[in-house]
């Protein structure tokens, strides 16, 4: 029999392992039950820390570096990507604006900025790249993209006419905004992989939601809110446009608004944007079997998710495809796969997150020896 071809294409195991470590354990699990297949690692990603790496892999690119600042201004080295296709840069707000950047006691989306997520865009965009993915999961930010416009040479004014600092708190002291976009944004396209369908502002808004994860408190939500409404207010006179009331506007603290209003770009599903990134459905074609994964699957995965994208694309191509997983939740039955390995069966879940590697590697064998080796 001819041996199988095996697209392996999972996203990272949150808190534990990243999508690249993820497939190269399913890949030496399968190749223990099928010494002879013809694997393939598409390692995969949401949008969040690990989508440049996942990319990067996926499409046989080049990484690259730029010194940037990070949420409180402190110079870092941060990784931007330029994929295989030559044309396309990816970069992670994560990288420069994450909230894994600062210590716990840091945390405070008041004064923490986006000015790093601008510097790194520029910097991908004077690659030559005719396109540009971000990808804006992770923030620790709540400034409305604020910092990052003022990269690209915006200046955000009080009513006295001076600057105002970096942060989500001071913008509500702000009266006018002056500047233009860099003119070597102009001619860049740039898609935003979002997931989040949060607006901008109120009980499901940037702060509201995702501000206490940040460090803020309720009385800080609040503030933080009410800046981000004067902000709304002085942009959408700037720009000539809503953004305020924009599905997703309200991710990575408002970041999802200001690239709306200073870039002009394109919010999409981050599942959508990634597969086509990696030319996913092209490359499944005539394949034996997907095999994708997550730390843990539940109902949500198959809602709008990375791994529910990779199996409808699987099923519209006629591929079967299986799945290794950390752990199980409820309602994961909504995903139609073929099989689901749990890697930490019968393992604490604390030694599971501490070693996962050999775990998935071991439960992706399983689930080839199960499946036998069926070719089209």
């Amino acid at each position: 029999m001819p041996a199988p071809r095996v697209i392996v294409a999972p996203q990272s195991f949150k808190g534990s392992a990243d999508a690249v470590a993820v497939a190269a354990a399913i890949g030496r699990g399968v190749r223990r039950a099928w010494p002879d297949a013809h694997i393939e690692e598409v390692p995969l990603a949401d949008g969040g820390e690990g989508t440049v790496h996942a990319l990067v892999r996926a499409t046989k690119g080049t990484l690259r570096t730029a010194r940037v600042h990070d949420p409180l201004l402190r110079e870092i080295d941060a990784e931007w990507g330029l994929l295989g296709d030559g044309t396309t840069a990816v970069v992670e707000m994560a990288a420069a604006s994450g909230l894994p950047l600062l210590r716990a006691d840091e945390r405070d989306p008041r004064i923490t900025s986006t000015l790093g997520t601008g510097e790194l865009i520029l910097a991908a965009a004077t690659s030559g790249a005719h396109r540009l993915v971000v990808g804006i999961g992770g923030s620790a930010t709540n400034d409305g993209g604020a910092g990052m416009a003022r990269a690209f040479g915006y200046r955000f004014l009080d009513r006295e006419g001076h600057d105002l600092s970096e942060g989500g708190a001071p913008l509500a002291h702000l009266a006018r905004i002056d500047g233009q976009t860099d003119p070597r944004l102009v001619r860049v396209r740039i898609d935003v992989a979002c997931d989040v369908r949060n607006t901008l502002l109120g009980p499901q808004g940037a702060s509201a939601v995702y501000g206490p994860q940040k460090g803020a408190s309720p009385e800080v939500v609040h503030e933080l809110d009410a800046a981000l409404g004067r902000y709304a207010d002085v942009v959408e006179r700037f720009v000539g446009r809503p953004i305020r009331d924009v599905p997703g506007a309200g991710a990575a603290g408002g970041l999802g608004a200001g690239l709306l209003a200073f870039l002009d770009a394109r919010l999409v599903s981050g599942a959508e944007l990634v597969l086509g990134a990696v030319g996913f459905a092209k490359r499944i074609v005539g394949a034996d079997l997907v095999i994708t994964g997550e730390g843990r699957i539940d109902r949500q995965s198959g809602f709008g998710k990375l791994t529910g994208a990779v199996v409808d694309a699987a099923h519209r191509a006629n591929v079967p495809v299986a799945a290794v997983a950390g752990s199980l939740g409820r309602g994961h039955e909504v995903l139609t796969l073929e099989r689901i390995e749990v890697a930490s069966d019968g393992v604490p879940a604390a030694r599971a997150m501490a070693d996962p590697l050999p775990l998935i590697e071991a439960a992706a064998e399983r689930l080839a020896k199960a499946r036998g080796v069926r070719t089209h």
